[in-house]
């Protein structure tokens, strides 16, 4: 909460200076994702902004879609994430490997892909936020969203993208999240703790590929590993991304309908 507070008074007089020509600005989505675990002490502030910067979406003229995003190298010391996965870690590692960073770490927040958020400088934050803002995305779309209850649930729906004026191909993925997530951790670092998470990520699947100069149209349905969630506890984000992993071009948000 500090850490938000204080990117807030930082970024004050830029969200004032820009808010009337913000206001008339079409909204650019960007995708803000946190790699974080339940096992690691220093992980539960930065849980908190990434849940704040969902609820105040606090950079006029854009849409921060986040992901929360648990890995489960920290399992071993006492305390086994229930929202973590070996496919997350992988995810974080080709980040690491792309990125030429020395090894992984959490709490890490990353920016369209291709940057990192450091939470601690809210200078940078604002800077790199406001930057992420001015960067044209390639427009998508969610239709026809809709759960199929069952053992397991399936999701379905159709991811589509306009025509990218991008010179490289990206992979188009479909990420299914819990919306709100809570534990009471018994052990590890954070033992004691009642830990609170947004948009969880459960499931990643490439549904495709963006070809340069070309629109993108394909129908999905993705089984749930999770059980339990309800349509109301799910959103569901789609993300055009150049290989490596590398930049995001276009991003999405679509929250399940109740049925």
């Amino acid at each position: 909460m500090c850490l938000f507070l204080l990117f807030l008074l930082a970024s004050a007089g830029w969200l004032g200076t820009h808010l009337a020509a913000a206001d008339n600005a079409p909204t650019t989505p960007i995708l803000v994702e946190l790699f974080t675990s339940e096992g690691c002490s220093s992980c539960p502030p930065a849980d908190a902004l990434l849940e704040k910067m969902d609820t105040l979406q606090p950079v006029p003229g854009a849409q921060l879609i986040v992901l929360s995003e648990h890995v489960d190298y920290w399992n071993h010391d006492g305390w086994t994430d229930p929202y973590s996965s070996a496919s997350i870690t992988d995810r974080q590692s080709s980040y690491v490997h792309a990125l030429g960073l020395k090894t992984p770490y959490t709490p890490q927040f990353l920016v369209d892909g291709t940057e990192e958020l450091q939470a601690h400088d809210n200078e940078q934050v604002v800077q790199l936020l406001q930057k992420a803002a001015s960067a044209p995305k390639v427009p998508m779309r969610l239709e026809s969203v809709s759960v199929e209850p069952g053992n397991p649930a399936i999701v379905r729906g159709r991811v589509e993208s306009d025509v990218s004026s991008e010179k490289h191909k990206a992979d188009v993925y479909v990420a299914i999240a819990l919306d709100h997530a809570e534990s009471q951790v018994s052990r590890g670092e954070n033992s004691g703790r009642h830990l609170s998470h947004v948009a969880v990520l459960t499931e990643l699947t490439k549904v495709g590929k963006l070809e340069p100069g070309k629109s993108f149209g394909q129908d999905f349905h993705i089984k749930l590993k999770l059980p339990g969630p309800g349509p109301m506890n799910l959103r569901i984000v789609a993300f055009d991304q150049e290989s490596g992993p590398g930049k995001v071009i276009g991003v999405v948000l679509k929250s399940v309908p109740v049925n």
